[in-house]
């Protein structure tokens, strides 16, 4: 189980750098099949998000992800991170 820093006891928001934490690893949970099948599309948009929220290792992860997909797949990826961030 993930810990969480609480910044705002009102809202129950979790820290940025929490939030990347969690969603880079939801990428490599993809990448890797733990838990799930494997998706590299779904992988390279969540490290992606965690890339934008400032997550160093998802931006390496992603990098080196993208390197084995093609250009379609990786951008479909990039457009379903970018409807994610619109809605959240």
């Amino acid at each position: 189980m993930a810990r969480f820093e609480i910044f705002e006891a009102d809202t129950g928001s979790i820290g940025t750098a929490a939030q990347a934490d969690v969603l880079c690893e939801l990428g490599l949970m993809y990448a890797t099949g733990r838990d799930c099948e494997i998706d590299m599309i779904a992988a390279h948009k969540w490290l992606n998000i965690a890339a934008i929220k400032g997550s160093l290792r998802a931006a390496q992860l992603r990098s080196e992800l993208s390197a084995t997909m093609s250009k379609q797949d990786i951008a479909r990826a990039l457009r379903e991170a970018r409807e994610w961030m619109t809605l959240h």
